[in-house]
């Protein structure tokens, strides 16, 4: 219970400071604008880390995958694999939200006035992937081709062989130096979202908090029926019958593992003894469960449809409009790379999203909070979701 308690410590006390600024709106709205800054303070210190972070974590795992890869044919069926399964769950996300929708918050508008500005689709292309300047790199609003350039410079370090190990230790030295910096800024996350939903709650009024258990309440239902039936039938494609029955039997320990730790990579050691006695062979279960555990994310992909579909509620624009529903699956697919391996990681595909659509940043709390209470089923189906996406490789490479 002790290290139940300790894994879901982080999200206790964010519930803690949501309730928090929900009494404090409530009941001394007065005094909101004097908390506000706290949460201001909060973004802006999320916003600066979340840059290099995202730099020194793609470009180090990217350099660090390419020195692992051994199996050109594994890691081919691998990617189409985890892409496979990863748009499947967002698509199967956006016809939930589409099929049961969630209303929006009357007066948001009012809250929130900046938006989304209208450009040529040359000139969002253009934006989108890449900047005149290397200095415009690190800013938030060019998150995706920030993206790209650390892709790039992650295959670059890999092939520049010797001369280039120097620059690899200084990419992972940085990669674990930010990663423990966003940690520190973490621990204000109570304070800063509980002060911005103080904020929100003496705004827009109680309604706000049925806003927020509708797509919770969403999330949940699609997760678990994603996790029962599109599982069972991965485990189907995978082994027929015998794949379904073998892949439910050997479950249970790091479907519980996942829910008690809140972590992949604690649920990785469960997973692979799960494989193991499923039969999967270990040349193909060591490399696709320890590298799903970065780059596939069932969970998250769904959460960032959620995510999404709840900052354009709050906007009041359509999400789904054709272009806006394209550019959500490209932000999944990210999300599920970027995720991977960073604590909070979710956050970073917020900041992404945030970029990519030009939402305003007042945009950011509601969906942290969303990405935070959705974690425990997030999770399960990340981790798991390995499991079965090692099962489905093993059907079509065999070693």
């Amino acid at each position: 219970m002790k290290e139940v308690l300790k894994n879901y410590s982080g999200i206790i006390l964010l519930l803690l400071g949501i309730v928090a600024g929900s009494i404090i709106g409530i009941t001394v709205p007065g005094i909101v604008e004097y908390i506000k800054p706290l949460g201001d303070i909060f973004l802006n210190l999320l916003f600066v880390s979340v840059v290099p972070l995202v730099f020194f974590a793609v470009s180090n795992s990217i350099a660090s995958l390419e020195q692992q890869s051994k199996f050109g044919k594994i890691i081919l069926v691998m990617a189409f694999t985890f892409l496979f399964f990863i748009l499947t769950a967002a698509v199967f996300t956006i016809c939930a939200v589409y099929m049961f929708p969630v209303s929006g918050v009357s007066g948001s508008s009012d809250v929130i006035a900046e938006t989304a500005s209208e450009e040529n689709w040359g000139n969002r292309i253009v934006s989108f992937f890449t900047v005149g300047e290397f200095t415009q790199l690190f800013s938030r609003q060019n998150m995706l081709a920030l993206l790209i350039f650390a892709f790039m410079t992650g295959f670059a370090a890999r092939k520049s062989g010797e001369k280039g190990l120097p620059f690899r230790v200084f990419i992972s030295s940085g990669y674990e130096v930010m990663k423990e910096l966003l940690l520190l800024i973490m621990k204000l996350a109570p304070i800063g979202l509980g002060a911005y939903f103080a904020y929100q709650v003496a705004t827009l009024g109680p309604q706000l908090f049925g806003f927020y258990a509708k797509p919770l309440g969403l999330y949940y239902i699609a997760g678990i029926i994603y996790f029962f039936v599109f599982f069972s039938l991965y485990a189907f494609m995978a082994n027929g019958r015998k794949g379904i029955k073998s892949f439910w039997t050997n479950a249970a320990y790091p479907t519980l593992t996942a829910l008690s730790t809140c972590s992949s990579f604690a649920t990785m050691p469960a997973n692979l003894q799960a494989a193991s006695k499923i039969g999967i062979p270990n040349s193909i279960a060591n490399l696709v469960i320890p590298i799903g555990t970065t780059l596939h994310k069932n969970g998250s992909s769904m959460s960032s449809i959620i995510k999404i579909y709840v900052a354009f509620l709050i906007i009041g624009k359509d999400f789904f409009d054709p272009s806006n529903l394209l550019l959500a699956l490209g932000i999944t697919v990210f999300v599920s790379i970027v995720a991977g391996g960073i604590p909070n990681g979710g956050y970073i595909g917020e900041m992404l999203m945030i970029s990519v659509y030009k939402l305003p940043q007042e945009a950011v709390p509601a969906v942290m909070i969303i990405g935070t209470l959705v974690d425990p089923l997030a999770t399960v189906l990340n981790a798991v979701g390995d499991i079965v996406a090692a099962m489905f490789v093993n059907r079509f490479v065999k070693v």
